[in-house]
């Protein structure tokens, strides 16, 4: 029986009513393993199986499990994620420049794949278990992992061995960081991480990229793809008057719940329609047994031909109640706090200005690495100054410049003096760079031709 396959019966061995996933804590008494009697895959015979399901900080929650055969003596310990998959993938790319670098913690699962291009060197995904380390962590256990058989392969093939031999001085060679390198971590679950240590700075050598999963990491995580059916075209204005339902479970307590999907046109006061956002999809999950709600908004409409780049400078408590649409690409930005938000996090949104504050109040203060025995007092302490900065903002007891960018054009904040111009409110379009295209890929997208270059190529 594997460790997830017993979770509920650890859940009723462990007396049931409680949480199902309890924290970690040397004060619980409580917090005992259930037992389950389990086949030894060594002799065939029963042995116990322990399983621990616990939340720590990092992995979020976990099953511990371990396996021991009073008859072979055999035994076998392992930890497994019981957290979900985040709906996007999520890419860290990170300049190593210094030996602080080699010093940032990374957490990677065991689906996430790290590569260093300079070497041509990758640790593929399902190769080694989930851990918390830091990236000098990681070369070391590379360079244990092929310094393991190579007394093996000296004796059998000695060219192989040696060349070997030559990469791993390379590998240890970059632990100095005599020349500076890039360090990239990969993965489609969207639960790996890589420190930022100027955090809720921007770390201009660290990028992250959110990403949407193809079918074939889909397939690589257990995901089954939904085929849609085909409908008629003229089917359009029918989905807009009906609330699409499909099963899922609750992101908190992982409960069966139901998640209503509608698509709908979002309308601005003064206009037939909105410019920014024609069409959106509208996605709301609500959960009957922990009570928790979720939503998100995303873009039904093509993207605009210019970016659009909005900024509010917000004076007065009132600015609070301006409704703001942030598309999956905006990208939002208070100078006064030297705090940026990249595109894709928090996803879209259809909410206040100050309903947008607090979700970013609430991602920063989320922050992994200031959870936990791991977090530092000066780091703790810069990121609670900043969410008491971020709490006078929408008090309305200090001003600042609200800036959202948006490559796609797809977003938008509410004009209260409509259709009036708004002094405090400014709208900017630009034309999108190289490589904003290449985000957006618009860059490698034909609309015009394709048809006469595909019947000459036959």
């Amino acid at each position: 029986m594997s460790a997830l396959g017993a979770a509920e019966a650890a859940a009723a061995a462990a007396g049931g009513g409680g949480p199902l996933f309890r924290p970690l804590s040397a004060e619980d008494g409580e917090q005992r393993p259930a037992e389950i009697e389990s086949l030894c895959m060594n002799c065939f015979r029963n042995g116990v199986t322990r399983l621990l399901l616990t939340r720590i900080p990092f992995f979020k929650e976990i099953i511990v499990s371990s396996f021991a055969c009073d008859s072979c003596s055999w035994s076998n310990t392992e930890i497994q994620s019981a957290g979900r998959i985040q709906e996007q993938g999520v890419r860290y790319t990170l300049a190593v420049t210094s030996r602080q670098d080699m010093n940032r913690e990374v957490v990677k699962t065991d689906c996430a794949t790290a590569r260093i291009p300079e070497l041509d060197f990758e640790i593929p995904a399902f190769t080694q278990k989930g851990v918390l380390t830091t990236i000098e962590g990681i070369i070391d256990r590379a360079v244990a992992g092929l310094e393991q058989d190579q007394p093996v392969r000296r004796a059998t093939d000695e060219e192989v061995a040696s060349k070997i031999d030559e990469f791993i001085g390379k590998l240890k060679q970059l632990k100095e960081v005599h020349s500076s390198f890039t360090f990239i971590i990969d993965d489609p679950s969207g639960n790996s991480f890589v420190e930022n240590p100027r955090a809720p700075q921007k770390d201009d050598a660290l990028v992250v990229a959110r990403y949407r999963r193809t079918p074939q990491q889909a397939a690589m995580l257990g995901l089954e793809g939904e085929e849609l059916d085909e409908t008629p075209a003229d089917s359009a204005e029918d989905l807009r008057n009906e609330v699409l339902q499909f099963n899922t479970n609750c992101p908190e307590c992982n409960a069966p719940a139901n998640t209503n999907m509608k698509l709908v046109r979002i309308l601005c006061a003064g206009a037939d329609r909105n410019p920014h956002f024609k069409e959106a999809i509208i996605m709301a999950t609500n959960c009957d047994s922990c009570g928790h709600r979720t939503n998100e908004v995303k873009s039904g409409g093509a993207i605009e031909p210019q970016g659009t780049r909005i900024t509010l400078r917000i004076t007065d408590p009132s600015d609070m109640t301006r409704d703001i649409l942030k598309s999956e690409t905006c990208s939002v930005e208070i100078p006064e706090l030297e705090f940026e938000l990249g595109m894709g996090a928090l996803g879209g949104k259809f909410t206040t200005l100050e309903g947008l504050l607090k979700d970013i109040g609430d991602l920063v203060e989320r922050n992994p690495f200031t959870l936990g025995d791991s977090s530092t007092p000066g780091r703790t302490e810069k990121l609670q100054e900043f969410v008491g900065k971020l709490r006078q903002i929408i008090e309305g007891k200090a001003t600042a410049h609200f800036i959202m960018d948006d490559p796609a054009g797809n977003s938008y904040l509410q004009n209260v003096y409509a259709p009036e111009e708004d002094p405090e409110l400014k709208v900017e379009r630009y034309e999108r760079t190289f490589e904003q295209n290449e985000d957006l890929g618009l860059n490698d997208m034909k609309t015009e031709g394709y048809e006469s270059e595909g019947a000459s190529g036959r």
